[in-house]
């Protein structure tokens, strides 16, 4: 039994134990660097406050991510050094990128990271030839959808039981050539 409880817990990402209180952080400067494995820790921590519903990575999945080359990884930082956001993009070999997660701390939301994080890819993508970015997103999560609409991004088809609750999510794309 052991064993079993052994694999479970390597392939099911870690859950928050009780709910966390939010309360907004000061005013800050963000800045906006490469995530590396050296950040595994730190990222592991924010992805579980993130997303708190069970959507989050495995620490398996983000020593991958953060080490396969055609993966770019980018982490928000406040102004004491804190990570505050999150994102990772893999270079598909069709002349396309997919945003596989991108997050931002609980009290730092609704401060336009999350947008200057998408234009930060975007620009990062479109300097090496990338014509398309894609993404998913939760049918029920409008604050993302508004972000990813005003970001110019396009409902492209909706795929039925995509998460592991069995909610629908949208497929979304934007040209950014």
């Amino acid at each position: 039994m052991a064993v079993l409880d052994s694999i479970r817990n390597f392939l099911r990402p870690a859950m928050p134990a009780e709910p966390e209180i939010i309360v907004p952080a000061p005013p800050s400067e963000y800045s906006i660097r490469p995530l590396t494995p050296d950040h595994l820790a730190e990222v592991l921590r924010l992805n579980i406050r993130c997303f708190r519903n069970g959507d989050n990575y495995t620490k398996h999945t983000f020593e991958y991510l953060l080490n396969e080359p055609r993966t770019l990884s980018y982490r928000v930082s406040c102004d004491t050094g804190e990570m505050v956001g999150f994102a990772v993009v893999m270079i598909n070999e069709n002349g396309a990128a997919h945003l596989t997660t991108i997050g931002v701390a609980p009290e730092h939301r609704r401060r336009g990271i999350a947008a200057r994080l998408l234009a930060h890819i975007e620009m990062a993508i479109r300097a090496r030839g990338i014509s398309t970015l894609l993404l998913e997103v939760r049918v029920g999560n409008e604050v993302a959808q508004r972000l990813y609409n005003d970001a110019g991004y396009t409902i492209a088809q909706r795929i039925n039981k995509y998460y592991n609750n069995g909610e629908d999510c949208y497929l979304m794309m934007k040209a950014v050539i």
